[in-house]
């Protein structure tokens, strides 16, 4: 009886009434008390408005139906799969769709239903990995900023890999509470390559200088990032993984995380090159000078010239742990000791063919006493700032100072020394002008 007179009634109401009749109908669904027979004759007349032809009538339905966790799965599956302003309702909010419906109206939805998908309260790593392979760019950077997404690190990657010259993608990602080393160094990369591309396409540097400044750039924040991971982790093996893949894990990147004292990334270096144990690994480390360790670098592929300051690296870098932390060391930087080191075996060797490792250890020791230099500077200027504050501000500090009297004594006793009449001399005390140097003191 109730799905006849409602399709009756349909049939000659406007679309307007239609969907207020329909939303009346779906809230005595899913909030009145009927009868079994009186809920399946409703469901029935709510199924037939998915083919109605007015959107209104259909968006009614979907708003109605939405947030319900006992909406009818049949009607939210027909309204997921219906034009993208209808769709994005229920495809945003409806709890009662599985995670293999939200990826088939993934895969075949356009950027609003994405978008809409990606804006769920509660993802799941397999919908997220989903909407990363196939999403748009702003459904991605959707996806970035909903913290209720269970992002994996391969998913971040892969956005990274579509999108990576987007700076919006690339800022909500950072933006997260939490992203993988791996993923943060894929942001550093993108970003490098992008500014490397635009400067030499500015013809502001050569494409070699571009590319120098670019891999630099890489290879600095991966030891940023290492340098906030354990000495080593599962993080530090993910980010090793990572580098190798990218191909970026080259032997110049190995030397410079000894020379920043990033020991437990040369250990994830070394167990994802050979594919051994990281206690094994880090076990051969504290040995350097040993024939097992020179094996276990055979074994990695580095090059065997640069042996000799690997082991003077580690050798040092373990005087120096054994000593005075280095702040340096926390932010990743190189360390001139364990650079001097280095340097200092390869001059002992005295080999020609080390020229290029004498050339790249001579490089670091430039850019480590200019970042060297830069601390300090930025230490003195501090320090300057406590010690000399502004002149302008002594006025409004002596309000508010408990030594305010004590100072205001001391110049008006200075003033007074100052205005005595000074026996066998012509000098004459301008106190006008004395005045205003105290007042602008």
């Amino acid at each position: 009886m109730i799905v006849r007179k409602f399709i009756l009634w349909s049939e000659s109401a406007s679309a307007r009434a239609r969907a207020d009749g329909v939303s009346a109908l779906a809230r005595a669904y899913l909030y009145g008390e009927m009868q079994p027979e009186e809920s399946a004759e409703a469901e029935q007349a709510l199924h037939a408005m998915l083919d109605d032809p007015s959107p209104l009538v259909r968006r009614a339905l979907a708003e109605s139906f939405a947030g319900a966790a006992h909406a009818p799965p049949a009607i939210i599956l027909g309204l997921a799969l219906d034009q993208s302003d209808i769709a994005s309702v229920v495809l945003a909010r409806s709890p009662v769709l599985t995670d293999a419906q939200l990826l088939d109206c993934a895969t075949v939805g356009d950027a609003v239903a994405q978008a809409a998908i990606a804006l769920r309260s509660e993802l799941s790593p397999t919908v997220c990995s989903a909407v990363a392979e196939v999403a748009p760019r702003e459904a991605l950077i959707t996806l970035a900023v909903n913290e209720g997404a269970n992002l994996p690190e391969f998913a971040m990657r892969r956005m990274i890999e579509r999108f990576g010259e987007d700076a919006e993608l690339r800022e909500a990602l950072l933006a997260r509470s939490w992203i993988p080393a791996s993923a943060r160094a894929a942001i550093a990369a993108a970003a490098a390559r992008q500014l490397a591309q635009y400067a030499a396409k500015r013809n502001w540097l050569s494409p070699a200088r571009s590319e120098r400044i670019a891999k630099d750039s890489r290879e600095r924040a991966a030891m940023i990032i290492a340098a906030g991971c354990a000495a080593y982790s599962g993080e530090t093996a993910a980010l090793a993984a990572y580098l190798r893949v990218s191909g970026q894990l080259t032997a110049s990147l190995a030397l410079r995380a000894l020379l920043c004292g990033q020991s437990g990334l040369f250990a994830a270096t070394l167990a994802e090159l050979t594919g051994m144990g990281p206690r094994r690994v880090e076990g051969l480390m504290r040995e350097p000078a040993s024939t097992a360790f020179a094996a276990l670098y055979a074994r990695a592929g580095l090059p065997p010239p640069m042996l000799g300051a690997f082991r003077a690296a580690l050798l040092a870098l373990s005087r120096n742990e054994r000593g005075a932390p280095d702040e340096a060391a926390e932010e990743g930087a190189l360390r001139l000791p364990l650079i001097h080191a280095a340097l200092a075996a390869c001059e002992a060797a005295r080999d020609a063919g080390l020229d290029r490792l004498t050339a790249l250890l001579r490089r670091f020791e430039s850019d480590a006493a200019r970042e060297a230099s830069r601390r300090s500077l930025a230490r003195m200027r501090e320090q300057g700032a406590d010690s000399f504050a502004p002149a302008a501000r002594h006025e409004r500090l002596a309000d508010q100072s408990e030594a305010a009297p004590r100072i205001a004594a001391e110049t008006a006793q200075r003033v007074e020394r100052m205005t005595e009449p000074l026996a066998e001399t012509d000098i004459v005390v301008d106190l006008v002008a004395l005045e205003k140097e105290l007042m602008a003191a």
